[in-house]
């Protein structure tokens, strides 16, 4: 445990180090309305080896009699026992601007008690979105991550082989809503913070101001108003090219995370201590119980000997670490420091726990 922790401390360390030069636009903020759209479907899988739904789930064999009497077949779904199908679900990501006759990758998972997707076909499908509408349609081989072989005691399952993938397989019909790009464009940042907020307003207004005019307004924290240039009125594509270009030296509020689970300890630039004197010690309990073979009592020669238990307790409580601080100290050199004294990963994170509940830790403290 402590090798993981030390490890992800000294890459969270490396990855919060100030990087040189400033961060694109783009990579900061978004156009509002343009964004993905989530689509959800009800099919089959036809063409599994005797690794489908069995007759206990009940609404498979149903969709599988429906879909016959569509095309001819009529029948009763209670009578059908098809081992070679399983109901999925299908969901697929519907991409910003998606024109009719693009394909998209689908991901097909099991409801019923289906053991294994490999080999099936998913029929035609149709996606929908959440205004009800479709938007897409799935058709295709499926594609696991894994494979399940073998039965009862002798069976061996790699990965999760009741999802899989169907690659290309979904073809958009219609595209999605979209916001006209022209007029007032709103960015949105990935990320709500005022100051970024403000010195993206900043650097917009200085690109693109002139004669007094700032096209370019904070509205909140998250959101950022920009008016198309004149001179951009016919193309507003192409001032969202130049405009997604431009750098901004962006902020991040203080802030430390902590995965208890794992050890790993990851903070951010600028986090710093308050003068403060930290105490810390562990007691551990150590409980041992030994057995003993005692010999047959006399005079039952064939009596089988009697196992005897003896238990010991020991306490024992390790001496308090001291560990003074100076003002401005980080929590890098917090971490340090107590790596110094032979603490554990999971030493430091109580200690950063009891450091915010003091008021002591000037970061917001994130555990996941």
């Amino acid at each position: 445990m402590r090798s993981i922790g030390w490890i992800g401390f000294c890459m969270a360390a490396a990855l919060a180090a100030p990087a040189p030069g400033a961060t694109r636009l783009k990579d900061l903020a978004g156009i509002e309305g343009v964004r993905d759209n989530q689509l959800i479907g009800y099919g089959l899988v036809v063409g599994l080896a005797g690794t489908g739904d069995r007759q206990m789930t009940l609404f498979s064999p149903q969709s599988l009699a429906n879909l016959l009497e569509r095309m001819g077949v009529s029948v009763p779904g209670a009578t059908l026992i098809v081992k070679n199908t399983a109901a999925v679900m299908i969901t697929a990501t519907l991409p910003p601007f998606a024109q009719p006759g693009t394909r998209l990758d689908a991901v097909a998972a099991a409801i019923g008690d289906a053991a294994n997707l490999q080999g099936g076909l998913l029929i035609l499908t149709p996606l929908k979105a959440a205004d009800g509408q479709v938007y897409a349609v799935a058709q295709g081989g499926v594609v696991t991550g894994g494979f399940a072989a073998g039965r009862a005691g002798g069976s061996r399952t790699v990965n999760h082989p009741t999802v899989g993938r169907v690659p290309g397989g979904a073809i958009v019909e219609r595209p999605a809503p979209a916001l006209a790009l022209k007029g007032v464009l709103h960015l949105q940042l990935r990320y709500a913070d005022f100051t970024t907020a403000s010195r993206i307003a900043a650097a917009l207004n200085a690109k693109y101001g002139a004669a007094g005019a700032l096209p370019a307004r904070a509205e909140n924290s998250a959101l950022v108003s920009v008016l198309v240039p004149p001179s951009y009125a016919a193309r507003p594509i192409d001032f969202i090219a130049e405009m997604e270009m431009l750098t901004v030296d962006a902020d991040q509020p203080a802030r430390v995370v902590v995965n208890e689970r794992t050890g790993t300890i990851v903070t951010g630039r600028d986090v710093h201590i308050s003068p403060v004197a930290i105490l810390h010690g562990n007691l551990t309990v150590e409980i041992q119980t030994s057995l003993d073979i005692l010999p047959p009592a006399p005079p039952a020669g064939a009596a089988a000997a009697a196992a005897g238990g003896k238990a010991a307790v020991d306490a024992k409580e390790e001496p308090a670490r001291n560990l003074v601080l100076q003002r401005g100290a980080t929590v890098e050199e917090l971490v340090r420091a107590l790596a110094a004294i032979g603490s554990t990963p999971r030493d430091v994170i109580a200690i950063l726990q009891s450091l915010r509940a003091a008021g002591a830790l000037e970061a917001e403290l994130e555990v996941i």
